[in-house]
C-alpha cells in the first residue's frame, strides 16, 4: 500500500471516529478516547552508537503505558491497544520475505492472549500468561476496507512456501514478529531498544508515532484477524513520517 493512501486512511479514521464494521462489535473502552495516555505529544529514534542500539519513544500528555484494556474473555473479539511507529523500512530489514505494506514496530497489550511464546515479559517463570504486559511486535499494515481504520496486519496462506517469517515469530498467519526487544514505560514515555543487527543495520528511514486500537477476530472471515479499529493520536498529526533519526 502506498504511503499517501495508509495516510488519508488513518487520517479519516481520526476525524470521523467510525466504531464499528461488518457487524463484528468492538470491544474498545469509551475511556480510550479522551485519554491523555493515548494523546501523543513526541515519537523519536535516537542512535546510540556505543551500545549500536536504536531507542524507539512515544511521549504522551498522560502517563504512557496506564491504559490497557480490559480483558474480553475470548480470542475472538479481544482488544488490542498499541503505540505504533509506522516506517519506510523494507520487510526484508526485520526479517520477513519481500512484501508489499507498511513496516510498523507496535508497541501492544492485550490481557486476553499471549503472543510471546519465547518471552517472560512479567518474570513469573510461565511464558503465556503475560499479554497484558507491554511488548513489542514487527508487523506489516495493508489498506483493508473492511474495519473502520482501513488497516490491517497482512495475512497470508499457510500453503504459501515462499513465505519467511523471523524465527521468533508467534506461528500465526499474518506478517508479525515477536522480537522480544525491551520496553520500558516511565512517566509520560515509552520506549523500547532494538539492536541495530535484527533492523539490517538502518539507521536511515524515516517513521511516525501513532496510538491505535486493534481487535482480534476468529469468527468471521469477511473480516482481518488483526484489524485496526480506532486511531486516537498521530504524532506527526498527518502521517507523513518526517521524522529521522537522531544520536543521543
Amino acid at each position: 500500500m502506498k504511503l499517501q493512501t495508509f495516510k488519508i486512511v488513518l487520517l479519516g479514521l481520526l476525524h470521523i471516529g467510525l466504531q464499528a464494521c461488518n457487524a463484528q462489535t468492538t470491544n474498545e473502552s469509551p475511556s480510550f478516547k479522551d485519554s491523555d495516555d493515548l494523546k501523543i505529544s513526541k515519537a523519536e529514534v535516537t542512535l546510540n552508537k556505543d551500545l549500536q542500539q536504536l531507542v524507539f519513544t512515544i511521549n504522551v500528555k498522560g502517563e504512557a503505558g496506564a491504559s490497557v484494556p480490559e480483558k474480553h474473555g475470548n480470542m475472538d473479539g479481544a482488544p488490542v491497544l498499541g503505540y505504533v511507529f509506522p516506517t519506510n523500512l523494507a520487510s526484508e530489514d526485520v526479517g520477513f520475505s519481500k512484501t508489499q505494506g507498511i513496516v510498523a514496530l507496535a508497541l501492544t497489550s492485550h490481557p486476553d492472549f499471549d503472543d510471546t511464546p519465547l518471552w517472560d515479559e512479567n518474570s513469573n517463570s510461565n511464558y503465556a500468561d503475560d499479554g497484558v504486559v507491554w511488548h513489542p511486535h514487527w508487523v506489516i499494515l495493508t489498506e483493508d476496507k473492511r474495519v473502520p481504520g482501513g488497516l490491517s496486519v497482512k495475512q497470508f496462506d499457510t500453503e504459501d512456501s515462499s513465505i519467511t517469517l523471523p524465527p521468533t515469530n508467534p506461528g500465526m498467519p499474518m506478517f508479525m514478529d515477536s522480537p522480544g526487544f525491551p520496553v520500558i514505560t516511565n512517566g509520560n514515555g515509552i520506549k523500547v531498544v532494538v539492536p541495530l543487527y535484527r533492523m539490517n543495520n538502518r539507521t536511515d528511514f524515516k517513521f511516525d508515532g501513532v496510538a491505535a486500537y486493534m481487535q482480534v477476530n476468529t469468527s468471521n472471515p469477511e473480516l482481518p484477524m488483526l484489524g485496526v479499529y480506532s486511531v486516537y493520536s498521530i504524532a506527526s498529526g498527518d502521517l507523513s513520517l518526517p521524522y529521522s533519526i537522531s544520536n543521543d
